[in-house]
């Protein structure tokens, strides 16, 4: 293809637009941001420090402060502070020369159809003959945008829309124009899920597209709802959230975080643009919330909406929620429906346990379910081929965009397609014709697995289609359907993901470490030794493992286990260790958190293949412990071993394990992979798989480029500071003490780990091996676990979630 992206412009420095170049930034794409110069009007402030109206710093401010806020911005929109030196600010007049060296530009100001296309006309005289333009807007039609643009630039602009906040949300919408050259669109869609790492949908060009018409559907069906059967909002939210796998800011929870007025400025574009769909009528909305728009009850933004969040008199924080009746606002009370808590109870996973509230006749939240999901079936039903050709088009856009854990349609199979079918007419519905003709052709289901792979049903073909394939992808589910588990037990599968290499997956609760699962580490090395080219360490769960089971240290340790205890931390120790020395390559690949011995594990890899979303931190001082499955070990061989040996000998190493001693005290987690380089828990040299799902695919192929002249790494030896760094750290630590930033126990423990890191009594840069410190590890912890202080830290983290500081 005759494109490739390597410095991006993106016009407009709102949160949308500096938050997108942050992401750009997150996948090493430098970017220039632009803005309009602001109207001339300074602060007395401003005016001290000399600002013009020809300032640069006041011409640049738009940009200048979209930069400074997407920086400080929470969640963080970059992997690390320091990316935000890819970008450069400038502004629409004095800067636009700058476009001429992008290769990609996006713009991301207000959804004005007038104001883009005027943009548009300035940029088209800029930018390279082969530059790819585009826009991010949210709903306004492509070809509208386009209609006065040239032919040339017609070939190269397209919808790109991105969802908020980019970093965090996976999908990405990408509609092309008429003109778009075909090659073009193939190309953002393979720089858009393997460098930026987001899920694609190619949409058709109309009114909101397909996320937004469907979602904007969603949320008008819950209130429509909810009026139609009296239930107020906090029932609402406590129907329309998990229990129906959607996020835990339910439906009102939602509108207050987007803003009320956002939401209705989508709402009067949509009737205005589709005043032939079928419900039309409820996307109006309420009159209700045309008074709450009056009154600027906007949600968050204003201070209060549906929820208001204020004081009473005795300063404590309160929740008080709309009453939509009254419009007045009361105690919030979370409600309980026995539809829901039975439900969840049904054994099987979410589809079984939504199946069973869909059918329930105990109480008004199982009517409130089956009205609201099936006519969500319907819409979305009658919204093929107008806005998709495909039902997996229509899930994906709900699951990536609004974090639904179904889509419309693989939430109609979970139900059941024929009994809802029922519920329908039951309810006075209008199923649609090509559901009822779907059901006399015997296809039950939009989705069926078969031999050769996922098929779903086409309306247009009336008949199961195959799913394309996507080698990127590897589904372990699939794989072990296949029959293709080596070994298992109840804490972990080794499985063949094919080419010679062996994936080690996790499966317990969170993926906690326990004495299978250490078993299983040893074993797939063996196997892995003998009959494989090399093994990834990766898992489909959410979080790569949170450590290890802490409910079974403390009943250890009550029991007074102490034996078994230092077995296991040993062996835990050992199964790490004969992961880094495999004669064959091993892969860690870990995504979401990876805490504890999880993060342990994931630094004895050979080479790691982190997502960029991974969360890695040594946590045991949280629970009055220290890391001893090799985690200070781990961190000391990797924040010293670029240093060559004269310098070693020289260099002072108290900087470099203050800072280790510090991370662990602290326990610091990293906020993406990135910072995890930064901190030591990954070697700053690894790549990373922005795309959370081809990121076993990439660790699978570095396994395969690394087996090909792999040899087996010799023994490390670690300098380390013996008595000096004692001497030194306790000075600073009775600083922290008597300036009150840390407890008597903080105090007890982090001597302990600094006592771990010393490597015993020996001149500075002395070398030892890694066994001395394995041992003091579990030296040190086992003293610990045996402290009432850790045991009550741990029993408060149990109970509670939350670290106590005792």
């Amino acid at each position: 293809m005759p494109y490739k992206i390597r410095k991006a412009a993106v016009i407009g420095a709102g949160v949308m637009g500096a938050t997108i170049a942050a992401h750009l930034a997150n996948a090493g794409i430098e970017s220039v941001m632009l803005d309009i110069v602001p109207p001339f009007d300074p602060s007395e402030k401003d005016l001290k420090k000399g600002l013009t109206k020809e300032s640069k710093a006041w011409r640049n401010s738009f940009a200048a402060n979209g930069l400074a806020g997407v920086t400080k911005s929470k969640p963080a929109s970059f992997f690390s502070k320091k990316l935000a030196s890819m970008i450069t600010i400038g502004n629409l007049e004095d800067n636009i020369d700058l476009l001429k060296d992008v290769d990609f530009v996006l713009e991301v100001v207000v959804e004005n159809l007038k104001v883009k296309q005027e943009l548009f006309a300035k940029v088209e005289k800029v930018v390279k003959a082969d530059c790819i333009v585009a826009s991010n807007t949210s709903g306004i039609p492509i070809k509208d945008i386009s209609s006065k643009m040239g032919a040339k630039l017609k070939e190269r602009f397209l919808g790109v829309h991105f969802f908020n906040p980019p970093r965090y949300m996976r999908l990405v919408e990408l509609i092309p124009d008429a003109k778009t050259k075909k090659d073009l669109v193939a190309y953002m869609k393979d720089f858009l899920e393997n460098i930026v790492g987001k899920g694609v949908v190619v949409c058709k060009d109309v009114p909101n597209f397909i996320a937004n018409r469907i979602g904007t559907f969603d949320i008008s069906n819950a209130i429509d709802t909810m009026v139609s059967k009296g239930m107020t909002v906090p029932q609402m939210d406590a129907i329309i959230s998990k229990p129906l796998g959607r996020p835990g800011s339910a439906i009102f929870g939602t509108l207050d975080l987007v803003g009320l007025d956002t939401g209705d400025h989508v709402n009067k574009n949509l009737v205005a643009a589709v005043p032939e769909d079928e419900m039309v009528s409820i996307f109006k909305g309420p009159d209700f919330m045309a008074k709450m728009l009056e009154n600027k009850w906007l949600g968050n933004k204003t201070g209060q909406g549906f929820y208001k969040r204020t004081k009473n008199e005795k300063g404590k924080k309160v929740k008080l929620v709309l009453d939509y009746k009254t419009m007045e606002y009361g105690p919030f009370e979370k409600p309980v429906f026995e539809s829901i808590t039975e439900a969840a109870k049904t054994a099987g996973g979410f589809g079984a346990k939504l199946k069973a509230l869909f059918y329930s006749d105990k109480d008004a939240a199982a009517d409130v379910v089956r009205q609201y999901l099936c006519r969500n079936f319907i819409y979305s039903a009658n919204r093929i081929p107008e806005i998709a050709d495909t039902v997996y088009q229509i899930d994906n856009t709900m699951k990536w965009g609004y974090n639904h854990q179904k889509g419309p349609f693989e939430t109609w199979d979970a139900v059941g397609v024929k009994e809802s079918v029922e519920v329908m007419n039951k309810l006075g519905l209008d199923v649609p014709e090509k559901i009822t003709e779907m059901l006399k052709k015997g296809c039950e289901s939009f989705y069926t697995e078969k031999k050769d792979g996922i098929y779903y049903y086409d309306f247009a073909k009336k008949a199961y289609a195959k799913m394309e394939d996507n080698p990127r992808i590897i589904l372990l589910p699939e794989l072990k359907a296949k029959k293709k588990v080596i070994k298992e037990n109840a804490a972990a599968s080794l499985v063949d993901i094919g080419d010679g290499v062996a994936c080690l997956e996790f499966h317990t609760k969170m993926n906690a470490i326990d004495g299978d699962l250490t078993q299983m580490i040893y074993d797939s090395c063996d196997i892995v030794e003998k009959d494989f080219e090399g093994m990834i360490v990766a898992n489909h769960a959410t979080n790569f493992s949170v450590g290890a089971n802490v409910f079974n240290l403390l009943v250890a340790v009550q029991e007074g286990k102490w034996d078994d205890i230092d077995k296991e931390i040993h062996n835990l120790q050992y199964a790490n260790m004969r992961l880094k020395y495999l004669d064959k390559p091993v892969v860690t690949a870990p995504a979401g958190m990876a805490l504890g011995g999880g993060c342990e594990i994931a630094m004895h890899g050979h080479r790691c293949q982190p997502c960029g979303e991974s969360y890695m931190g040594l946590v045991e001082v949280g629970v009055g412990l220290l890391p001893a499955g090799g985690g200070c070990k781990e961190l000391m061989v990797r924040c010293t071993e670029g240093l060559p040996t004269g310098v070693v000998e020289t260099a002072n190493l108290d900087g470099i394990y203050q800072k280790i001693l510090q991370n662990i005290a602290q326990a610091s987690v990293s906020t993406s992979a990135v910072e995890a380089m930064e901190m030591g828990y990954v070697r700053k040299t690894e790549d990373l798989s922005l795309n959370r799902a081809h990121q076993m695919w990439d660790a699978k192929n570095l396994v395969l480029a690394m087996a090909r002249t792999f040899r087996r790494k010799k023994r490390d030896m670690i300098p380390v500071m013996g008595e000096n760094f004692m001497g030194i750290v306790q000075a600073f630590l009775f600083n922290m003490k008597q300036g009150n930033y840390m407890s008597d126990y903080d105090l007890h423990v982090t001597t302990k780990v600094a006592w771990v890191l010393s490597g015993g009594q020996c001149p500075e840069n002395t070398f030892v091996t890694e066994d001395i410190i394995l041992d003091r590890e579990r030296e040190a912890f086992l003293s610990l676990a045996g402290e009432a202080k850790t045991q009550e830290r741990i029993t408060h983290m149990l109970t509670t979630g939350k670290p106590l500081r005792n």
